[in-house]
């Protein structure tokens, strides 16, 4: 992976990660798309810029983030981020194991998109407006939606989005609450990938394949720095967007770039 590589994996990452698409989704096809070989270190880069898109939601919500009067705040997202802790180091090499297929992961694109489609009119009484109305127990419920983005496809921002709607936020409390719990879900996860993780090619930690060489580092610092870029803009752009049309616009994404996709694997297989 070269650094223009890098930065176009970024720049997927920064505009996907809080959208209802899958950041995952789409930096796998995005590096097959332009012949990047998958080894240990793009594995480990494609996990680790989330930490540049976890910036820009700390940076926009900075008021609420530091806002250390609220322990509810503070106690709601941890409790919300165990169902994926717990879940995720269970089936973390199931997981890996369907990232290496873009067909069934394309699939799951077009299902979540016709998901989409139907959810505003699902879910159109909503009873919560404000983050200090979610409850301890709402707020664990829609850990466990989010866990339903461990497949490949699905998208964590779509699944946690739904889960607060099914559980009566409305819209913009949904996505704002989906923007929170991103927080200690991708550091957890790019903490994981970094320090924990031993990468099966290499035998090496994630720390030790980015100061295997300068070029690594040099990349992941610029890969960050352009994530975080990035989703501070796709966030603004996204809650515009749900306030007027709400969530079809990305349904029908999902199902063309999902159609389209499955096309083109399954022509160059």
């Amino acid at each position: 992976m070269d650094y223009i590589q890098a930065i176009l994996i970024a720049i997927v990452e920064g505009l996907t990660e809080y959208l209802p698409v899958s950041s995952t989704a789409h930096m796998i096809f995005t590096s097959s798309f332009f012949g990047i070989q998958e080894d240990d270190f793009v594995k480990l880069f494609q996990v680790s810029i989330q930490f540049g898109a976890i910036l820009a939601v700390v940076v926009l919500y900075w008021r609420k983030f530091f806002d250390f009067s609220k322990l509810s705040f503070y106690v709601k997202l941890a409790c919300a981020v165990i169902p994926a802790l717990v879940l995720g180091k269970l089936f973390d090499d199931k997981i890996e194991a369907v990232l290496g297929d873009p067909i069934p992961i394309a699939i799951v694109l077009i299902l979540g998109g016709i998901v989409l489609l139907f959810i505003d009119g699902r879910f159109n009484h909503p009873t919560v407006a404000h983050e200090e109305d979610i409850t301890i127990k709402k707020a664990v419920t829609i850990g466990f939606w989010q866990c339903l983005a461990m497949m490949p496809g699905t998208s964590r921002s779509a699944a946690s989005i739904i889960g607060g709607m099914q559980q009566g936020l409305t819209r913009e409390t949904a996505a704002e609450f989906s923007f929170f719990l991103a927080v200690p879900t991708m550091l957890a996860v790019t903490t994981y990938s970094l320090f924990l993780k031993t990468y099966e090619a290499s035998q090496l930690k994630g720390y030790e394949l980015l100061t295997q060489s300068t070029d690594n580092l040099k990349m992941f610092l610029v890969g960050n720095i352009v994530a975080f870029i990035v989703a501070v803009i796709a966030i603004k752009f996204f809650i515009g967007i749900i306030k007027k049309y709400g969530f079809k616009p990305w349904g029908y994404y999902r199902i063309v770039a999902g159609v389209a996709l499955l096309i083109y694997f399954s022509l160059n297989r």
